[in-house]
């Protein structure tokens, strides 16, 4: 894998996560960019390309905190518990939804084929549905609507075989298959 092919994979992943904790879009980008630098300038040290995700969502986690850090200096209510809780935070959400991707592709394989396309590209891999309606010659609201029904699907096929948490954000923090599922597996698990 190349580091075009890494950002290409995960720069949605990192967009969706980094949205979730700062509040300003143009901050977003800037710590993306850093981001992508520090991925960029590291890439040769990765030993297992399986791991990929883990080191580069690492790297998004110590720029985040950085971030904090430097914006303390700045604003006095940036509290230090809150740095220490977006660390243990990010590696919990990210094993997390991990997991729970996996956990998913079955039920995903149900769901017709234009919906499933639509939302394993916009919500699995981060892809943009401007620009996947753009690679479709589709409209950007048909692309929209198919990944809000597709989701729609998943769903009712998800609480019909699993339970889980959110946190406070609308993370997932836990999954707990019930055996409600027609494909994977019936056996209870926690994740």
């Amino acid at each position: 894998m190349t580091i075009e092919q890494l950002w290409q994979n995960y720069q949605g992943q990192l967009r969706q996560f980094l949205l979730t904790r700062v509040d300003n879009p143009a901050d977003v980008e800037d710590l993306l960019q850093d981001i992508l630098i520090k991925s960029y300038q590291r890439f040769e040290t990765v030993k297992q390309p399986s791991k990929v995700q883990s080191w580069l969502f690492q790297i998004a986690r110590n720029t985040l905190i950085d971030y904090y850090r430097k914006s303390r200096v700045n604003r006095v209510d940036v509290d230090m518990a809150r740095l220490i809780s977006v660390a243990e935070v990010v590696e919990d959400y990210e094993q997390t939804r991990q997991e729970l991707a996996q956990c998913i592709r079955p039920l995903m394989a149900q769901l017709p084929d234009k919906y499933r396309e639509a939302v394993d590209l916009v919500d699995l891999q981060g892809k943009s549905q401007k620009v996947l309606a753009s690679e479709w010659g589709l409209s950007h609201s048909a692309v929209k609507s198919r990944v809000q029904r597709g989701r729609r699907m998943l769903n009712s096929l998800f609480h019909a075989c699993c339970r889980y948490q959110l946190d406070t954000r609308g993370n997932p923090i836990a999954v707990e298959v019930t055996g409600g599922c027609q494909n994977g597996s019936s056996d209870d698990e926690r994740v």
